[in-house]
């Protein structure tokens, strides 16, 4: 079952850069995006009081909209380069940029209240002593069927890139109702957490050495060649 294609089911932009991404590494990739982002109404608090803000996903910039001009003095704490450059693009400094998720980017934090800016679906977080957090919800994720087109290649056998633990569980619920064997399916998970939340009974299963795309798609190329 060698040179399976390889399938990005994340949402909008980053779909296509993915997708840009694997085809320049000489992987046969095919953006399939599951997800689209779209923005919510929400108030902003003032911007005194707060040390920073906090950031887990580039969507925070992209689809908070004018509320969050007044919080450009704050510095942003983000979860990795793409929500920092996000950040820069839309008018913010970036005092830390993290590489393992959001948790350690609080654990990492001075002692402060820092206003947290996220999406409906967000990963908990442990406030160490010291650390105030304060949340808005900015963005909503809303989950797609599987495409008629796409089941087509996974009943034949294919590699799929999961990037957040959401993505896996949707995407084995829409498998598993849409009658599609696991074992034709490998995939290839951003971390841990979410080859746990993928579940059992695929192919195979790979997890990324490091949460990078960069890294993820290094694992997929090695899948593609060998699975």
């Amino acid at each position: 079952m060698a040179g399976l294609p390889l399938i990005v089911i994340r949402p909008e932009p980053g779909n296509r850069e993915t997708v840009d991404r694997a085809r320049a590494m000489g992987i046969d990739a095919r953006g399939f995006p599951l997800f689209e982002v779209a923005p919510l109404s929400w108030d902003a608090p003032s911007p005194d009081g707060f040390t920073g803000l906090l950031a887990g996903s580039a969507n925070v910039f992209r689809h908070g909209g004018p509320t969050l001009e007044p919080l450009r003095i704050l510095p942003v704490h983000a979860v990795g380069a793409a929500t920092a450059d996000a950040a820069r693009a839309a008018g913010f400094e970036v005092a830390q940029t993290g590489s393992g998720g959001l948790q350690p980017v609080v654990e990492h934090l001075a002692a402060g209240r820092y206003l947290r800016l996220a999406g409906e679906e967000r990963v908990p977080l442990l406030q160490p002593a010291g650390v105030l957090l304060e949340t808005r919800v900015v963005y909503a994720v809303r989950a797609l069927p599987l495409p008629p087109a796409l089941q087509t290649i996974l009943r034949e056998g294919a590699i799929v890139a999961l990037h957040s633990g959401e993505a896996a569980g949707h995407f084995a619920k829409e498998t598993t109702e849409s009658n599609i064997n696991h074992r034709a399916i490998a995939i290839a998970c951003l971390a841990p957490r979410i080859g746990e939340m993928a579940g059992k009974g695929w192919l195979k299963t790979g997890i990324a050495p490091e949460r990078t795309d960069h890294a993820l798609l290094a694992l997929a190329l090695q899948m593609c060649q060998t699975v």
